[in-house]
Protein backbone atom coordinates (compact mmCIF):
# COMPACT_ATOMS: atom_id res chain seq x y z
CA UNK A 1 0.00 0.00 0.00
CA UNK A 2 1.35 3.09 -1.01
CA UNK A 3 2.33 5.96 2.03
CA UNK A 4 2.78 9.14 -0.20
CA UNK A 5 -0.01 10.46 -2.35
CA UNK A 6 1.26 13.55 -4.00
CA UNK A 7 -1.27 15.60 -3.21
CA UNK A 8 -0.22 15.94 0.41
CA UNK A 9 2.84 16.17 0.47
CA UNK A 10 4.84 18.87 2.01
CA UNK A 11 8.19 20.91 1.05
CA UNK A 12 10.73 19.80 3.24
CA UNK A 13 9.39 16.09 3.67
CA UNK A 14 11.42 13.10 3.18
CA UNK A 15 9.82 10.79 0.53
CA UNK A 16 10.20 6.63 -0.44
CA UNK A 17 7.75 5.26 -2.25
CA UNK A 18 6.53 4.40 -5.64
CA UNK A 19 5.12 6.72 -8.36
CA UNK A 20 3.88 5.55 -12.17
CA UNK A 21 6.00 7.84 -14.98
CA UNK A 22 4.17 10.08 -16.92
CA UNK A 23 7.36 11.67 -18.99
CA UNK A 24 10.77 11.03 -19.27
CA UNK A 25 13.94 12.57 -20.49
CA UNK A 26 17.50 12.79 -19.96
CA UNK A 27 19.06 16.33 -20.60
CA UNK A 28 21.90 18.72 -19.99
CA UNK A 29 21.90 21.57 -17.81
CA UNK A 30 23.81 24.52 -17.88
CA UNK A 31 27.09 23.16 -16.40
CA UNK A 32 26.98 20.50 -18.98
CA UNK A 33 25.93 17.23 -17.03
CA UNK A 34 23.57 15.24 -17.75
CA UNK A 35 20.57 14.98 -15.52
CA UNK A 36 16.64 12.98 -15.58
CA UNK A 37 13.66 15.14 -15.96
CA UNK A 38 10.78 13.18 -14.87
CA UNK A 39 7.24 13.94 -14.48
CA UNK A 40 5.50 11.05 -11.87
CA UNK A 41 2.21 10.69 -10.82
CA UNK A 42 -0.58 8.55 -8.48
CA UNK A 43 -4.40 8.88 -8.27
CA UNK A 44 -3.78 11.83 -6.82
CA UNK A 45 -1.99 14.22 -9.05
CA UNK A 46 1.36 14.98 -10.96
CA UNK A 47 4.91 16.45 -9.42
CA UNK A 48 8.00 17.26 -11.31
CA UNK A 49 11.02 15.49 -10.37
CA UNK A 50 14.94 15.92 -11.08
CA UNK A 51 17.66 13.52 -10.87
CA UNK A 52 20.94 15.77 -11.08
CA UNK A 53 24.33 15.24 -12.03
CA UNK A 54 23.73 11.64 -13.41
CA UNK A 55 26.84 9.61 -13.93
CA UNK A 56 27.40 7.15 -17.08
CA UNK A 57 27.17 4.09 -15.00
CA UNK A 58 23.22 5.47 -14.59
CA UNK A 59 22.72 5.36 -17.87
CA UNK A 60 21.55 1.79 -19.06
CA UNK A 61 19.14 1.79 -15.88
CA UNK A 62 17.65 4.95 -16.31
CA UNK A 63 17.37 4.31 -20.14
CA UNK A 64 14.95 1.36 -19.33
CA UNK A 65 12.21 3.93 -17.92
CA UNK A 66 9.59 4.73 -20.08
CA UNK A 67 5.94 6.09 -19.39
CA UNK A 68 3.87 4.14 -17.42
CA UNK A 69 6.84 2.72 -15.46
CA UNK A 70 6.57 1.85 -11.93
CA UNK A 71 9.55 3.40 -10.16
CA UNK A 72 10.30 3.44 -6.38
CA UNK A 73 11.50 7.21 -6.05
CA UNK A 74 13.45 8.79 -2.91
CA UNK A 75 13.71 11.85 -3.19
CA UNK A 76 13.22 15.30 -0.99
CA UNK A 77 10.35 17.61 -1.40
CA UNK A 78 11.34 21.09 -2.78
CA UNK A 79 9.81 24.16 -4.01
CA UNK A 80 10.88 26.00 -7.76
CA UNK A 81 8.99 28.96 -9.14
CA UNK A 82 6.03 28.24 -6.45
CA UNK A 83 5.32 24.55 -7.73
CA UNK A 84 6.42 21.69 -5.71
CA UNK A 85 9.25 19.38 -7.09
CA UNK A 86 10.79 15.95 -6.17
CA UNK A 87 14.68 15.93 -5.94
CA UNK A 88 15.78 12.72 -6.35
CA UNK A 89 18.11 10.83 -4.64
CA UNK A 90 17.39 7.30 -5.67
CA UNK A 91 15.69 5.33 -8.15
CA UNK A 92 14.59 1.80 -8.41
CA UNK A 93 12.74 -0.29 -10.72
CA UNK A 94 9.23 -2.50 -9.57
CA UNK A 95 10.65 -5.88 -8.89
CA UNK A 96 9.09 -8.97 -9.02
CA UNK A 97 8.25 -9.24 -5.17
CA UNK A 98 6.72 -5.62 -5.04
CA UNK A 99 2.68 -5.78 -5.19
CA UNK A 100 1.16 -2.78 -5.80
CA UNK A 101 -2.41 -1.77 -6.42
CA UNK A 102 -2.78 0.05 -9.94
CA UNK A 103 -5.91 1.65 -8.81
CA UNK A 104 -3.32 3.72 -6.23
CA UNK A 105 -1.58 4.92 -9.84
CA UNK A 106 -4.42 5.38 -12.02
CA UNK A 107 -6.18 8.70 -11.91
CA UNK A 108 -9.80 8.29 -13.20
CA UNK A 109 -13.01 10.11 -13.39
CA UNK A 110 -15.17 10.11 -10.36
CA UNK A 111 -18.01 8.85 -12.25
CA UNK A 112 -18.30 5.16 -13.84
CA UNK A 113 -17.93 5.30 -18.17
CA UNK A 114 -20.74 2.87 -18.91
CA UNK A 115 -22.59 5.80 -16.81
CA UNK A 116 -21.14 8.71 -18.43
CA UNK A 117 -21.70 6.87 -21.96
CA UNK A 118 -25.00 6.34 -21.46
CA UNK A 119 -26.25 10.17 -20.29
CA UNK A 120 -24.66 11.18 -23.47
CA UNK A 121 -26.07 8.81 -25.42
CA UNK A 122 -29.20 9.69 -24.17
CA UNK A 123 -28.75 13.61 -24.50
CA UNK A 124 -28.46 12.84 -28.36
CA UNK A 125 -31.54 10.79 -28.48
CA UNK A 126 -33.23 13.65 -27.40
CA UNK A 127 -32.26 15.93 -30.31
CA UNK A 128 -35.42 16.85 -32.52
CA UNK A 129 -33.13 17.09 -35.58
CA UNK A 130 -32.82 13.58 -36.66
CA UNK A 131 -29.57 14.72 -38.75
CA UNK A 132 -27.78 16.07 -35.72
CA UNK A 133 -28.88 13.18 -33.69
CA UNK A 134 -27.67 10.25 -36.29
CA UNK A 135 -24.40 12.27 -36.38
CA UNK A 136 -23.67 12.20 -32.93
CA UNK A 137 -24.94 8.50 -32.41
CA UNK A 138 -22.86 7.62 -35.51
CA UNK A 139 -19.70 9.14 -33.64
CA UNK A 140 -20.44 8.05 -29.75
CA UNK A 141 -20.98 4.14 -31.58
CA UNK A 142 -17.97 4.27 -33.61
CA UNK A 143 -15.55 5.21 -30.52
CA UNK A 144 -17.07 3.68 -27.66
CA UNK A 145 -14.19 1.09 -27.24
CA UNK A 146 -11.77 3.60 -26.45
CA UNK A 147 -14.09 6.18 -24.74
CA UNK A 148 -14.18 4.14 -21.62
CA UNK A 149 -10.51 4.96 -21.19
CA UNK A 150 -9.70 7.76 -22.79
CA UNK A 151 -8.12 11.15 -21.34
CA UNK A 152 -8.79 14.14 -22.68
CA UNK A 153 -5.15 15.42 -22.88
CA UNK A 154 -1.88 14.07 -22.10
CA UNK A 155 -1.71 16.42 -19.10
CA UNK A 156 -3.82 19.47 -17.87
CA UNK A 157 -7.58 18.74 -17.75
CA UNK A 158 -9.21 15.60 -17.20
CA UNK A 159 -5.91 14.12 -18.40
CA UNK A 160 -7.66 10.79 -16.61
CA UNK A 161 -9.17 7.43 -17.38
CA UNK A 162 -12.40 8.35 -18.90
CA UNK A 163 -11.31 11.67 -18.85
CA UNK A 164 -12.91 12.73 -21.56
CA UNK A 165 -16.12 11.13 -21.49
CA UNK A 166 -16.42 13.04 -18.31
CA UNK A 167 -15.27 16.22 -20.12
CA UNK A 168 -18.37 15.79 -22.29
CA UNK A 169 -20.95 15.01 -19.73
CA UNK A 170 -20.50 18.19 -17.47
CA UNK A 171 -20.22 20.32 -20.52
CA UNK A 172 -23.79 19.14 -21.32
CA UNK A 173 -24.93 19.25 -18.16
CA UNK A 174 -23.76 22.95 -18.31
CA UNK A 175 -25.02 23.58 -21.99
CA UNK A 176 -29.01 22.22 -21.08
CA UNK A 177 -28.85 24.53 -18.02
CA UNK A 178 -27.33 27.62 -20.44
CA UNK A 179 -30.00 26.90 -23.00
CA UNK A 180 -32.90 27.09 -20.91
CA UNK A 181 -31.43 31.06 -19.76
CA UNK A 182 -30.62 31.63 -23.32
CA UNK A 183 -33.61 30.98 -25.42
CA UNK A 184 -32.70 31.93 -28.87
CA UNK A 185 -29.91 29.34 -29.10
CA UNK A 186 -30.35 26.02 -31.06
CA UNK A 187 -29.60 23.75 -28.24
CA UNK A 188 -29.65 20.42 -30.43
CA UNK A 189 -26.71 22.30 -32.41
CA UNK A 190 -25.07 23.82 -29.11
CA UNK A 191 -25.13 20.18 -27.52
CA UNK A 192 -24.17 18.53 -30.86
CA UNK A 193 -21.23 20.39 -30.62
CA UNK A 194 -20.45 19.87 -27.49
CA UNK A 195 -20.70 16.02 -28.12
CA UNK A 196 -18.42 16.06 -30.58
CA UNK A 197 -15.89 18.83 -30.24
CA UNK A 198 -12.90 17.00 -28.67
CA UNK A 199 -14.08 13.91 -29.85
CA UNK A 200 -10.66 13.28 -32.17
CA UNK A 201 -8.61 13.55 -29.32
CA UNK A 202 -9.36 9.82 -29.72
CA UNK A 203 -7.20 9.87 -32.67
CA UNK A 204 -4.52 12.87 -31.70
CA UNK A 205 -3.57 11.54 -28.17
CA UNK A 206 -1.68 7.96 -28.07
CA UNK A 207 -3.31 6.56 -24.79
CA UNK A 208 -3.06 2.99 -23.52
CA UNK A 209 -6.25 1.32 -21.29
CA UNK A 210 -5.24 2.78 -18.13
CA UNK A 211 -6.17 6.44 -19.95
CA UNK A 212 -2.42 7.08 -19.67
CA UNK A 213 -1.10 9.24 -22.32
CA UNK A 214 2.72 8.29 -24.03
CA UNK A 215 2.09 11.68 -26.40
CA UNK A 216 0.28 12.20 -29.51
CA UNK A 217 -0.01 10.03 -33.01
CA UNK A 218 1.63 11.12 -36.01
CA UNK A 219 -1.47 13.23 -37.62
CA UNK A 220 -1.94 14.36 -33.85
CA UNK A 221 1.18 16.51 -33.94
CA UNK A 222 0.56 17.76 -37.79
CA UNK A 223 -3.26 18.64 -37.94
CA UNK A 224 -4.50 18.53 -34.25
CA UNK A 225 -8.07 17.52 -33.55
CA UNK A 226 -9.64 20.26 -34.58
CA UNK A 227 -8.33 19.71 -38.16
CA UNK A 228 -8.81 16.03 -37.89
CA UNK A 229 -12.35 16.78 -36.53
CA UNK A 230 -13.37 18.34 -39.40
CA UNK A 231 -11.94 16.18 -41.63
CA UNK A 232 -13.51 13.22 -39.85
CA UNK A 233 -17.35 14.56 -39.88
CA UNK A 234 -17.35 16.36 -43.20
CA UNK A 235 -17.19 12.95 -44.72
CA UNK A 236 -20.10 11.84 -42.35
CA UNK A 237 -22.35 14.92 -42.74
CA UNK A 238 -21.92 14.36 -46.57
CA UNK A 239 -23.16 10.51 -46.23
CA UNK A 240 -25.85 11.85 -43.81
CA UNK A 241 -27.13 14.30 -45.97
CA UNK A 242 -26.43 17.40 -44.06
CA UNK A 243 -27.12 21.13 -46.04
CA UNK A 244 -23.76 22.91 -47.55
CA UNK A 245 -25.22 25.31 -44.57
CA UNK A 246 -25.19 23.20 -41.64
CA UNK A 247 -21.94 21.26 -42.57
CA UNK A 248 -20.19 24.42 -42.44
CA UNK A 249 -21.46 25.74 -39.35
CA UNK A 250 -20.91 22.45 -37.66
CA UNK A 251 -17.04 22.10 -38.88
CA UNK A 252 -17.35 26.13 -37.89
CA UNK A 253 -17.69 25.03 -34.38
CA UNK A 254 -15.21 22.30 -34.13
CA UNK A 255 -12.60 24.59 -35.59
CA UNK A 256 -13.15 28.02 -33.55
CA UNK A 257 -13.84 25.94 -29.97
CA UNK A 258 -10.25 27.16 -28.77
CA UNK A 259 -10.92 30.57 -29.83
CA UNK A 260 -7.76 32.20 -30.15
CA UNK A 261 -5.03 31.68 -33.18
CA UNK A 262 -2.34 30.67 -30.57
CA UNK A 263 -4.15 27.71 -29.07
CA UNK A 264 -5.16 26.32 -32.62
CA UNK A 265 -8.27 28.48 -34.02
CA UNK A 266 -8.14 30.43 -37.02
CA UNK A 267 -11.30 31.56 -37.10
CA UNK A 268 -12.84 33.07 -33.57
CA UNK A 269 -16.81 31.75 -33.27
CA UNK A 270 -19.15 33.43 -35.50
CA UNK A 271 -22.76 32.77 -34.56
CA UNK A 272 -23.87 31.92 -31.19
CA UNK A 273 -23.87 28.22 -30.55
CA UNK A 274 -20.19 28.39 -31.34
CA UNK A 275 -19.42 31.32 -28.53
CA UNK A 276 -21.39 29.36 -26.15
CA UNK A 277 -19.23 26.09 -26.80
CA UNK A 278 -15.99 27.95 -26.41
CA UNK A 279 -17.17 28.77 -23.15
CA UNK A 280 -18.56 25.64 -22.28
CA UNK A 281 -15.71 24.30 -22.73
CA UNK A 282 -13.60 26.77 -21.16
CA UNK A 283 -15.45 26.88 -17.84
CA UNK A 284 -15.03 22.90 -17.81
CA UNK A 285 -11.20 22.66 -18.25
CA UNK A 286 -10.90 25.61 -15.60
CA UNK A 287 -13.36 24.41 -12.93
CA UNK A 288 -11.67 20.69 -13.12
CA UNK A 289 -7.98 22.05 -13.03
CA UNK A 290 -9.11 24.19 -10.23
CA UNK A 291 -10.52 21.36 -8.50
CA UNK A 292 -7.85 19.37 -8.86
CA UNK A 293 -5.50 21.86 -7.41
CA UNK A 294 -7.33 22.23 -4.43
CA UNK A 295 -7.89 19.08 -3.75
CA UNK A 296 -4.68 18.15 -1.48
CA UNK A 297 -5.34 21.67 -0.05
CA UNK A 298 -5.82 21.98 3.93
CA UNK A 299 -8.91 24.53 4.14
CA UNK A 300 -7.11 28.00 5.05
CA UNK A 301 -4.08 26.99 2.35
CA UNK A 302 -3.15 27.70 -0.93
CA UNK A 303 -2.23 25.28 -4.01
CA UNK A 304 0.79 25.06 -5.94
CA UNK A 305 1.01 27.70 -8.53
CA UNK A 306 -1.31 26.37 -11.76
CA UNK A 307 0.31 27.25 -14.52
CA UNK A 308 -2.86 26.70 -16.93
CA UNK A 309 -4.18 29.09 -14.63
CA UNK A 310 -1.98 32.06 -15.19
CA UNK A 311 0.41 30.57 -12.60
CA UNK A 312 -2.50 31.71 -9.67
CA UNK A 313 -2.29 30.22 -6.45
CA UNK A 314 -5.67 28.79 -5.39
CA UNK A 315 -7.16 29.40 -1.82
CA UNK A 316 -9.51 26.91 -0.06
CA UNK A 317 -11.51 28.51 1.96
CA UNK A 318 -11.91 27.58 5.89
CA UNK A 319 -14.04 24.81 6.82
CA UNK A 320 -16.39 27.44 8.98
CA UNK A 321 -17.01 29.16 5.42
CA UNK A 322 -19.18 26.30 4.34
CA UNK A 323 -21.36 26.15 7.83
Amino acid sequence: MKEFYISNLKTGQDVTDFFMVKSVAIKVGSNKKQYLDLTLGDKSGEISAKKWDIADEELPSLNRISEGSLLKIRALVTEWNGMRQFRVMRIRHKGENDVLEMSDFIKAAPEQPEDMYRYIVETAEDFADEQLKKLCLRVLTDNREKLMYYPAAQKNHHAELAGLLYHIKRMLMSGKLLCQVYTGLNADLVLAGVILHDMEKINEIESNEMGVSSGYSFEGQLLGHLIQGIKTLSKLMEELGFSKEKAIMVEHMILSHHYEPEFGSPKRPLFPEAEMLHYLDVLDARMYDMEDALAGVEPGGFSDRVWTLENRKLYKPLEEAHD
